[in-house]
Order: structure tokens, then sequence, then C-alpha cells
């Protein structure tokens, strides 16, 4: 039997317990039934809500990644609830690239946390380029390819471009492993050698390249940078 959110006590509604308590005292579900507003017959914004996330594996990134058109086909949401909720996304992944810009980009770590939420979720491998300035203070996160499972196809080309028409004075390379396992390959050692010879000809640097997996009891970090690994 479904609680609609009008039958439930005043002090457990999402909207009254947002005001009361600030946003941060919500879970998911309610953050985003205040969203639907409304759920449908027998169920309400907050259990409509929580299936949505419980479909996407609950995960916010990939319910935030789902296309448009499939959301407005969902049973209770259409067309109306579907924008809001894609408007919502948006600005928080606007929010995000605010708080990015002009940070210092100066060690591993900030890199891998300017990039580790987008890639979790990818099945295949992404090759991004960080844009920095001559203080490693970020310009732009650019993707320059996204490859099969296995392998990126990475033009110098298409990596300098976009460094070349920002100014940029230093780079670093990334990309993910789907698999988990951060370590190099020998295709990726050879990329960033190519890399770093293009890049010495325009007179940009190469100061790293990243390679994003997922953290295991053997391995403290979901990256390895292979500056660090002394394979520049």
């Amino acid at each position: 039997m479904s609680t609609l959110i009008r039958e439930m006590p005043e002090g457990d509604r999402p909207r009254e317990r947002l005001w009361t308590l600030g946003p941060e005292a919500l879970k998911p579900e309610e953050l985003i039934a205040i969203l639907l507003r409304t759920g449908v017959a027998g169920k309400s914004a907050v259990q409509l809500a929580a299936e949505l996330l419980r479909d996407h594996g609950h995960s916010l990134n990939r319910l935030s990644q789902t296309d448009r058109a499939l959301l407005a086909k969902r049973k209770g949401l259409g067309q109306t609830k579907a924008i809001q909720l894609k408007a919502a996304f948006e600005l928080a992944r606007r929010i995000a690239a605010e708080r990015q810009h002009r940070q210092v980009v100066d060690t591993p770590e900030k890199a891998a946390a300017c990039l580790r939420e987008e890639f979790r979720s990818a099945d295949r491998e992404v090759f991004r380029v960080l844009l920095l300035d001559t203080k490693h203070r970020l310009i732009q996160i650019r993707e320059v390819s996204v490859g099969t499972i296995n392998a990126s196809l990475v033009e110098p080309r298409e990596v300098f471009k976009e460094a070349i028409a920002h100014s940029a004075t230093f780079v670093i390379l990334a990309h993910n492993h789907p698999s988990g396992d951060p370590t190099p390959s020998s295709e990726d050692i050879a990329i960033t050698k190519r890399l770093v010879k293009a890049g010495e000809l325009l007179g940009i640097e190469v100061h790293d390249h990243l390679i994003l997996g997922q953290r295991t009891a053997n391995r403290p970090h979901d990256y390895v940078s292979l500056r660090e690994l002394g394979l520049m």
C-alpha cells in the first residue's frame, strides 16, 4: 500500500523537510521527488523517484546521463518532468564547471578529481585533455575521442587544436580504463611519447598523462600518473 505525499505527516514531506532542515538533510529520492512534484496512481513522487534511482544503479550520475526522450517515455514522467530533471542536472553540471574554472591543477590527485565523476560510468575509453595556463590554472577540459572498450584513437592535431585555441601553456592528458585497472598499456605509453614530442614542437608541455580506473584493497589510488611512473 503506497502512501501519497499529501497523506504523509507534514514533517515527513520532502518540501517541508527541505525548508526546515536544509537540502543536505534529504535523501536523493526526496530531492528528485520535489522536482517531479507528483507521482502516478497509487505511487507517490518519492516512490517514483526511488524506482528511477534503483533502475539506474542508485547512481545520480547515470540518471543524469539518460536521454531525455527515454525519461519522457517512463510511466509517471512524461515530457514535462523529463525536462525538469534534465534542467536540474544541467544546472548541477554548470555549477561544477564554474567551480573547476581557474582552479590550480598541479598534482595528479587534483587532475583526477576533475575527471573522476564523469569517467566513473563510462563503458568505453574516453580521452580528455586538461588545458592549463602558465600558473597551472585550469582553462578548460576537452574531450578528444571516445574509443572502443579496449582502445582510444588519439590524433595529436585533435589534442593540441584546443590547446592552441585557448592559449594553453601546459596540458594534462587523461583517459579511463573501463576494466578498472589503470595500469598503462604499451599503447598508452607510445601515445604519450608521441604527444609529448608533438607538444615540444608546438611549445606546449605535456605535463602528465593520467589513467583512471578503480581503487581496490591492493591499489590505494584509482589512477596512475605516467610522469610519476617515469614513463613520459
